[in-house]
């Protein structure tokens, strides 16, 4: 007998995100939604509208990039 498959969205997290990650999250959604389709242009999204990167810095390609593969592990 097969069970109903399902959608669980969060099932390869190993943990809730932090606040950080969670404003991180929002506002590329919303450079997303302005119409960034370039890593140059969601970086100066970021830039413009925050949050700073994790270590108060502005953000650069490299930077967002080493964070979205340290936050993909």
């Amino acid at each position: 007998m097969q069970t109903d498959r399902y959608l669980e969205p969060h099932q390869a997290r190993k943990r809730a995100p932090t606040t950080f990650e969670d404003l991180l999250g929002d506002a590329i959604e919303r450079a997303f939604a302005e119409g960034a389709h370039t890593l140059p242009e969601l970086v100066a999204s970021l830039n413009r509208t925050g949050p700073s990167s994790e270590n108060g810095q502005a953000w650069t390609e490299q930077s967002f990039q080493a964070l979205m593969a340290r936050l993909g592990n």
